[in-house]
């Protein structure tokens, strides 16, 4: 469960400490006073070790806040840190640091911490659909776990939430393909735990994420899943977006005369889906792959085309189940 409840520093480690009398296991950090100071925020994170070191934590932080302290305070807890993805607007442009996310988020990964990006758009002067879909494939560069679109809401209780407008570099069917290119990527990526192989499975194809994205948007109109349909992926299992995963990637194989490659495709996502649902859902499964599980979860798997040149076809079943070091599979 989660809780919401708000505290103040007089009474910040009394809260903690009651965390698990209250069977809280997960807690989102919302004060602004504690994330937008590093000193502040550094005492919270060494308190939350000590009080309620087994609560999941979720920080909606600033990348400016997060310097190497307060990371290696991170990554010594289970947490996941929510970063808005972001520019400025001047002189009527839209500006953005791609240096400085691009440092941050080497640094993420490198302490092998969960995170992931706030993206909006149409909400600031200058930004256009060119540049939002830069923002897309940049930010899918850098590996996060997630992206979330605050936007893709048709009504937020948060006021602090621009709703986008039709601008001068924005019209109203902008918006509209924004959003769906949103909640494709929402769908696909995020809610479809993509991001070990995502990138890897895109290259053959030769497609910019951001258009991969648009197309699985069409796609998903085409099979009533789209947003407009009202389906959530939220309420759909995983195994659900899996298939939907699949029948794209088979699709867009096949579209760019590399259906050669979508065994190996398959193989990739089938075992690593398994995998997550593993790991999140405690659920066991058994699957038949064509490939080596090891070399499929190796890095020489994130370059299909080498992969499918070198690697011996291995059929197999699989089981996958939860063993005292984390997921772990046998042959059937």
């Amino acid at each position: 469960m989660s809780d919401s409840f708000k505290f103040n520093s007089s009474n910040l480690e009394s809260s903690l400490s009651s965390f698990k009398e209250r069977g809280i296991t997960e807690f989102t950090l919302q004060d602004e006073a504690i994330l937008s100071h590093k000193g502040r925020l550094l005492h919270f994170l060494q308190l939350f070790r000590e009080k309620a070191g087994d609560v999941f934590l979720t920080l909606p932080v600033s990348a400016s806040v997060l310097d190497m302290d307060v990371c290696k305070a991170c990554a010594e807890l289970y947490c996941s840190l929510e970063i808005p993805l972001e520019g400025l607007s001047k002189g009527g442009s839209y500006l953005f640091d791609k240096k400085f996310y691009s440092r941050r988020s080497d640094m993420l990964n490198t302490l092998g911490l969960v995170f992931g990006f706030d993206i909006s758009f149409a909400s600031q002067a200058g930004d256009s659909v060119k540049t939002f879909r830069d923002r897309l494939d940049f930010a899918l560069s850098l590996y996060p776990n997630h992206i979330d679109f605050p936007q893709l809401e048709s009504s937020s209780k948060d006021s602090s939430i621009k709703m986008p407008k039709s601008s001068a570099t924005f019209s109203t069917q902008d918006i509209k393909n924004c959003r769906e290119t949103a909640f494709a990527l929402s769908t696909f990526y995020s809610y479809g735990r993509a991001v070990t192989w995502f990138l890897a499975i895109l290259a053959p194809l030769k497609m910019t994420p951001s258009k991969f994205f648009q197309d699985f948007a069409e796609w998903q109109k085409i099979n009533n899943c789209s947003l407009e349909s009202g389906w959530k992926p939220e309420n759909a299992k995983h195994s659900e977006i899996e298939k939907m995963q699949l029948a794209f990637l088979k699709f867009k194989y096949e579209e760019k005369n590399r259906r050669e490659l979508y065994e190996v495709v398959e193989n990739v996502v089938r075992l690593n889906g398994a995998m997550a649902r593993c790991y999140g859902e405690d659920e066991e499964a058994k699957i038949e792959l064509s490939y080596n599980p090891d070399e499929l979860l190796s890095g020489a798997a994130m370059d299909i085309q080498s992969f499918f040149d070198n690697a011996f076809i291995e059929n197999s079943t699989v089981r996958i189940f939860m063993g005292q070091d984390g997921v772990e599979w046998r042959y059937c």
